[in-house]
């Protein structure tokens, strides 16, 4: 577990259900974390009733098996350890949403409580994480529809805190969930709607699943009111490598009225694969990782914008226009931030690789978050731009015209733009190409241009067109 660090959870309290003669009360406690009035330590959300209790009860047990699931177990490894950490929840003003990943991080999934859900106040925007411990979720294995579910997201730590009662967990937090929440929202912003199939043909297709198939990717493609699966890459269908994994979905169906697929455009070796579980007043969004051995960790889609200094500068002047939006609105950021569609977009990205804004594909939308951790721990976290920058300031980037000449490890690598974008000799890119994003050579060219022109930055983000805004519409269902 090395690319993990101790996080504390403080809870005033350990989450419960409790139950009295009138119906069941949740209590979700929360630990610290960033609100629309700065951090706080034990942040409270809602106070109210969830409107369909089984349906939300199932949605976040499911979350947090996700969470406590390790769908790929490399070669070699006896007993994999699975260190779950805590689902984030994030309050956007008229709805909930819990987050987790997998522990390989090669599944991402979201429980968004819509409006229709909740029967309360919201009291307050902005994340934290909650605990759910195993009491919690065999209670919740429990509730069903037959009695009114009272929900409290945090609770008034002042009283609970005279008595004493903390309770503090330490586990691993791995630095593979922070990059695993920036790679699914450039990935989730990179898809368009692929297919809507109803329930019934949903739970066909889930229950045909094999317990485990290979890695190499299936498409999953329209056929008549259904789907069928085929090893031929196909541009209407969407990709899943390691089909098992859809089979999370199976304990919400009986709740679901459709699914809908996305998918990135056409790529034949594969991309991510989103899925959206329609629910009344809710849904479930769970992103499948191109690759199941590698998790989204592993894409390293965000390094041009991470070394896109403008776009680095403009996120410190987007960051300030967001509240917790449920939709941010790029249009009125475009305007009170005086930029253009591509920059606004590329900021977004940018602030995604730091946890601070989601995409949410079910309304084509970014949305805004602050995760509960250190950002000093982000400068560790990608190796290739920090030799990146290492080899800039060592002079070792010669720029010659469209190309460029790049020293490093005693061997000099040559980088040629082409029709289909910037090449490098170097084994790195020779094995992967961009798939699993540029290597250090191509990043250290661009931080090389933007030193000597900053408008020669080579990152574009997905699906951005300049002064389209109309480009981005209120929702992407089908």
């Amino acid at each position: 577990m090395g690319d993990s660090v101790e996080q504390v959870y403080r809870y005033p309290r350990a989450s419960r259900v409790s139950r009295d003669g009138g119906g069941s009360d949740l209590l979700l406690s929360t630990s610290g974390g960033r609100t629309a009035r700065g951090q706080l330590a034990h942040p409270v959300f809602f106070d109210g009733f969830l409107t369909r209790p089984e349906q939300a009860a199932a949605a976040l047990l499911l979350v947090a098996k996700v969470a406590r699931t390790r769908f790929y177990t490399p070669p070699g490894m006896v007993a994999a350890q699975i260190w779950a950490a805590d689902p984030v929840v994030t309050s956007n003003g008229d709805r909930l949403r819990f987050e987790s990943f997998s522990a390989c991080c090669g599944v991402y999934a979201r429980y968004d409580v819509l409006p229709g859900g909740l029967d309360g106040r919201l009291l307050d925007s902005g994340t934290t994480n909650v605990d759910v411990n195993p009491p919690l979720r065999e209670a919740l294995a429990r509730i069903d529809d037959g009695d009114p579910l009272h929900l409290r997201v945090g609770e008034d730590v002042t009283v609970t805190t005279l008595g004493g009662q903390v309770t503090e967990r330490r586990v691993p937090l791995p630095d593979r969930w922070i990059k695993g929440f920036a790679e699914v929202q450039l990935a989730s912003a990179a898809t368009r709607p692929r297919f809507e199939v109803p329930v019934a043909q949903a739970r066909r297709l889930v229950a045909s699943l094999p317990v485990a198939s290979g890695r190499q990717p299936l498409w999953f493609v329209p056929a008549g009111r259904g789907l069928r699966t085929t090893s031929r890459a196909s541009a209407e269908g969407v990709p899943v490598s390691a089909t098992e994994r859809l089979r999370v979905l199976e304990p919400l169906l009986r709740f679901a009225t459709a699914l809908r697929g996305h998918a990135a455009p056409y790529d034949p070796t594969g991309s991510t694969g989103v899925w959206e579980l329609v629910f009344p007043d809710g849904r479930l969004v769970l992103a499948l990782s191109p690759d199941s051995s590698r998790g989204f960790s592993g894409e390293g889609g965000v390094l041009r914008a991470l070394a896109d200094e403008q776009a680095a500068a403009d996120a410190d002047l987007v960051s300030v226009l967001l509240a917790f939006e449920p939709r941010i609105d790029l249009a009125r950021l475009g305007r009170e931030s005086d930029l253009d569609a591509d920059r606004v977009i590329a900021a977004l990205t940018h602030l995604g690789a730091t946890g601070r804004v989601g995409y949410d594909v079910a309304e084509a939308a970014y949305f805004h978050r602050e995760l509960p951790v250190d950002r000093g721990r982000l400068d560790g976290m990608h190796p290739r731009l920090r030799d990146a920058r290492d080899l800039v300031a060592a002079g070792a980037v010669h720029l010659e015209g469209d190309g460029a000449v790049v020293s490093s490890g005693g061997t000099d690598h040559v980088v040629r733009r082409t029709a289909e974008g910037e090449r490098c000799t170097c084994p790195w890119y020779s094995r992967h190409r961009e798939g699993r994003g540029p290597c250090k050579h191509l990043l250290a060219v661009s931080l090389a241009r933007a030193a000597t022109d900053p408008a020669a930055s080579g990152f574009r983000p997905p699906g951005a067109v300049a002064g389209e805004w109309t480009t981005w519409p209120s929702s992407s269902a089908p």
